[in-house]
């Protein structure tokens, strides 16, 4: 662990840790064309430290599902999603048995004339068991794979104290089969966009990290590592547009997804600056509602600098 010492805003000496396995990981993310900062690299840290889930909230396209890839990548792992949705069970997100194959056997042992009564036990085993996602991650050989289970929030209360118990453990019975345990205990990255409130339970089961909107230098950064070949300077008009876009009330606000699809479109058009031809082309690939899409086009003197609004300066 190192120390760097910088002049304080009060006057005064100021130390900042540089712990190398936060800086290790920061970099890894950057590699891999994410850019993390230093509050979600040590999140990230003491997830892996501590070994406990990391929630994660923040609004939709700032990169939460993302974030779980790239972690999976830098771990050198398997990843395994989960995506929630509303009445989402523990049987659907486990195991189900595989009913057509065990009926086929059923049929064949019958049409050869054999001996049916073992075959009720022949017909639950793990041949025609079908494993999720969340038994998928409790069977899966070292390395421990990075589970991630995606929009925790529109799942149901129900799913939710299950899950809760599931992280707490990571084991669960079969009846045919037994209680099969986690070999290694999986990474996990919950997400969550706040369509509803969790539970204090399951936060209290996790480390917690907000995503927020970036900066727009940040966001330019962004852009930059994952469009190595997109020009800084349109890097930085894109992020700086967004930020002013962001600040419509706009019904879905588009996120750092929405501007590298920006970007690649405005490439794949011939684009090399923002005016208001360049964003009236390809808008498609930044607001996804109609009344939005007709707002931006209205507020585009504004939200355009001076003189690229297709106006005269």
């Amino acid at each position: 662990m190192l120390r760097s010492w910088h002049p304080g805003t009060t006057g005064r000496t100021e130390w900042t840790i540089i712990h190398p396995q936060i800086e290790a990981i920061a970099t890894a993310l950057r590699q891999e064309g994410y850019v993390a900062d230093r509050a979600l690299a040590t999140a990230l840290h003491l997830m892996i430290a501590l070994d406990q889930p990391l929630l994660v909230e923040g609004p939709a396209g700032v990169g939460k599902t993302e974030l779980a890839k790239v972690l999976a990548q830098h771990l050198n792992t398997r990843l395994i999603r989960l995506q929630c949705y509303e009445g989402l069970d523990a049987a659907a997100a486990l195991y189900e048995w595989d009913y057509p194959r065990q009926l086929l056997r059923i049929r064949l042992a019958e049409a050869a004339k054999g001996d049916l009564g073992g075959l009720a036990h022949d017909l639950f085993t793990r041949e025609f068991l079908l494993e999720r996602p969340l038994l998928q991650a409790i069977t899966a050989p070292a390395p421990a794979p990075v589970l991630l289970i995606d929009e925790v929030d529109r799942a149901d209360e129900e799913f939710e104290a299950f899950l809760l118990e599931l992280l707490g453990e990571f084991q669960v019975t079969v009846p045919e089969l037994g209680t099969l345990r986690a070999a290694a205990k999986p990474k996990v990255v919950l997400t969550s966009n706040r369509t509803r409130e969790l539970s204090d339970a399951l936060r209290r089961r996790c480390l917690y990290h907000w995503i927020d909107y970036p900066d727009p230098d940040r966001e330019a950064e962004i852009l930059r590592a994952r469009l190595p070949h997109l020009d800084g300077h349109l890097a930085g008009e894109i992020a700086r547009f967004m930020q002013r876009l962001r600040q419509l009330p706009l019904g879905r606000a588009p996120g750092v997804a929405e501007s590298v699809d920006w970007a690649q479109a405005l490439l794949a058009l011939g684009h090399q600056g923002l005016d208001a031809e360049a964003c009236r082309e390809s808008f498609s690939a930044v607001l996804k509602d109609r009344e939005d899409l007709a707002l931006a086009v209205a507020e585009l003197p504004s939200l355009l600098p001076s003189g690229e609004d297709g106006h005269p300066a």
